[in-house]
């Protein structure tokens, strides 16, 4: 059957907002208690809940926290690390009251510990004293009087403070025999990617912390995410190479505790210009796993796309890297079972999903995906990496994603709309997994392409650095950039060009919509419009974040009124759609709702759309769907085409001003 020829976002799609929404859910922090498998489940249809979800050995999968209890922390309010499982009891963060709550075989879950004004995350247990280590973050009277530590708490709910002092702690990791205690720290103005340490302590034998040493990380330095092995060595992550890189502290260096020279007895495990960490934005993360044989299981990212090798010892102290063929191109939340791993893996072709791996076969199986959904192939767009040239004669990277339908093509001359995509962070990365939330563009004709601008992970502290001092400047030229490129070549229509993000990337859109000439449209998701309001009222993990990206404040004041589209809204020229949680805490609605109002006063064409009870980023099912909805109906409205899938309309203020720019041909 011929294709139908349609203008470029009219073609119908099978993809809908509402099944997307509703259809896909969020897997991760998968966890191994012998051979049973826990993960967390956030689903949308339940008001974005967490759920812990248990496959027994025998291969038995059921759901072990029920409604209303729900797994989820607001430490440093990104959270993760929401719980952990020891011999079939559960310890888990209740996100209703943030206290720590135990469960038994799935039973109904008890208080542990915790009062009204604290949080706790990224739990760990000492098996030899029976305590649950965690950080724990303590909220004062006013609003901006957080404290963070490590704590300790027994089976009685007694909490006691194991480090203080610092702002921040991440990983707290006791050793098999008992031993030790490792943790992260940092202190503002850094976050824990700019420079970061990694602590060892002895414990006496009531869980006491007698020694403490700084064993890696430091001035310039980031570490993260320790991990022992079964024999005693303690791994991490450390940027020693100007990438994150795995490294280790034997367990033969460790006998005679903790001793002043063990910093530099770290060694490197696997050298090489890749990454081996994401960003330590959310706790228990982890890329690699120790196996019980002594080797390693490492996911290694280049550019955005992961690989697994296993890490096997050769014999002589050092361990060479054996790649394994695998059908998923990134991975995360690797952990080791006795003989099984769990991951979270995806790729271009599939959607992500729980996977576990065979660690004697090497072979791959799909414990739980994230959708049920079928697409068939002729409606997916496979992800082109492309890089290209940016300012200050550097490179920066990208994937495109061409129009895909094959029930349709587009009058002859017709080029696709583009839609920019700027991920969050800032400090953070796009891959190239199957996602419906690119498909459902793609499939409606539209090109996209995810940008990894300068300041971006995954490819080293040079390229991640470009953003020192320069943010809504690199980041939005390598955007503007991107755009360009794909236009030159005559891959989009240069005047059908909009661009999106969320958070960090709302900025970068403002930015761009600003600042620049290039985009005719935008859509801001909980977007940064005032550096200045955000550096005045934003949570204390990043708090000082802008100390670098941005410039000291108030000492630079300056910098961040110039750089801030709120005050420059005279350079305004084209319309912006603003979607928006209620309860944000990270970017308030009064960014957004300053700047709509602006664009009112301006006559611009703008529109508003506020979820009731969302925060930063949208997990109920109607509000992920209606977010996607209110966009594509936006469009068709600037770049007047009709849509082939009717969806509810969304106000726009001035509309008459829209000066739509193309369209049905």
């Amino acid at each position: 059957m011929s294709a139908e020829k349609r203008p470029f976002g009219s073609w119908t799609s099978p993809l809908a907002a509402s099944q997307i929404a509703a259809g896909v859910i969020k897997v991760g922090q998968p966890v191994w208690d012998g051979d049973d498998l826990y993960w967390l489940e956030g689903r949308p249809l339940e008001g974005g809940r967490n759920v812990i979800v248990k496959r027994s050995a025998s291969g038995k999968t059921e759901d072990m926290l029920h409604a209303p209890f729900n797994a989820r922390t607001r430490v440093h309010e990104y959270g993760g690390g929401d719980y952990m499982v020891v011999d079939g009891t559960i310890y888990f963060s209740n996100f209703e009251d943030q206290q720590v709550y135990m469960s038994k075989a799935g039973a109904l879950p008890t208080f542990l510990a915790g009062g009204k004004n604290t949080r706790f995350a990224d739990y760990n247990f000492d098996r030899k004293r029976k305590l649950v280590f965690c950080v724990m973050e303590t909220h004062g009277e006013k609003e901006h009087d957080v404290t963070n530590t490590i704590a300790s708490i027994n089976e009685k709910g007694e909490i006691s403070q194991i480090a203080g002092g610092s702002d921040f702690y991440m990983s707290p990791r006791v050793s098999p025999d008992g031993r030790f205690v490792c943790y992260v720290q940092w202190n503002h103005p850094n976050m824990p990617w700019d420079e970061s340490e990694l602590y060892l302590a002895e414990l006496d034998v009531v869980g006491k912390v007698s020694k403490v040493e700084r064993i890696a990380g430091g001035k310039e330095l980031s570490v993260s995410f320790p991990q022992w092995g079964h024999d005693g060595t303690l791994y991490f992550i450390s940027e020693e190479t100007g990438f994150w890189n795995l490294h280790k502290i034997d367990a033969e260096d460790l006998k005679d505790g903790v001793a002043k020279d063990l910093y530099s007895k770290a060694a490197i495990v696997l050298k090489e210009e890749r990454e081996h960490a994401l960003p330590a934005w959310v706790f228990g993360m982890s890329n690699y796993a120790p196996l019980k044989d002594g080797n390693v299981l490492l996911s290694t990212n280049d550019r955005g796309t992961w690989e697994l090798v296993l890490l096997e010892r050769d014999g002589k102290g050092g361990m060479k890297p054996l790649r394994i063929n695998s059908p998923y191109a990134n991975f995360a939340y690797v952990k080791a079972g006795n003989t099984q791993a769990a991951m979270c893996a995806g790729s271009p072709d599939a959607f992500s999903a729980l996977v576990s791996f065979d660690l004697k076969e090497h072979t791959f199986r799909i414990e739980r995906k994230t959708t049920e959904m079928e697409v068939d192939k002729k409606y997916i767009s496979k992800p082109q990496t492309i890089e290209f040239k940016t300012e200050d004669n550097k490179t920066a990277f990208a994937f495109f994603y061409p129009p895909k339908n094959d029930d349709f093509e587009a009058p002859a001359g017709e080029l696709p709309p583009l839609i920019v995509f700027s991920h969050g962070g800032p400090t953070g990365q796009t891959s190239n997994d199957l996602r419906l939330s690119i498909q459902y563009w793609t499939s409606r004709g539209f090109a996209i392409v995810d940008v990894n601008y300068g300041g971006s992970t995954g490819f080293g502290r040079e390229y991640r650095e470009r953003l020192k001092r320069s943010w809504g400047i690199v980041d939005m030229h390598d955007c503007e950039n991107a755009a360009r490129y794909l236009a030159d070549k005559g891959l989009v229509d240069k005047d059908r060009m909009a661009i999106a993000g969320g958070s960090a990337g709302g900025y970068t859109t403002l930015c761009a919509l600003t600042f620049g000439n290039v985009f005719r449209a935008g859509a801001s998701h909980f977007g940064v419009s005032d550096l200045e309001a955000l550096a005045l009222d934003t949570h204390k993990f990043e708090s000082r974040y802008l100390d670098r990206l941005v410039g000291d404040y108030p000492a630079e004041k300056e910098i961040y009124i110039a750089r801030s589209p709120i005050h420059h809204t005279d350079k305004l020229s084209c319309p912006i759609i603003f979607l928006q949680g209620t309860e944000d805490k990270v970017v308030p609605p009064s960014q957004s709702e300053a700047m709509v109002d602006a664009l009112k006063a301006k006559k611009l064409p703008v529109a508003y759309v506020l979820f009731e009870g969302e925060q930063h980023g949208f997990r109920q099912a109607k509000n992920i769907a209606r977010a996607l909805e209110a966009e594509l109906y936006f469009y068709s409205r600037v770049f007047d085409f009709e849509l082939g899938n009717p969806v509810e309309p969304v106000e726009i203020v001035n509309e008459d001003a829209l000066q739509k720019v193309g369209g049905k041909r």
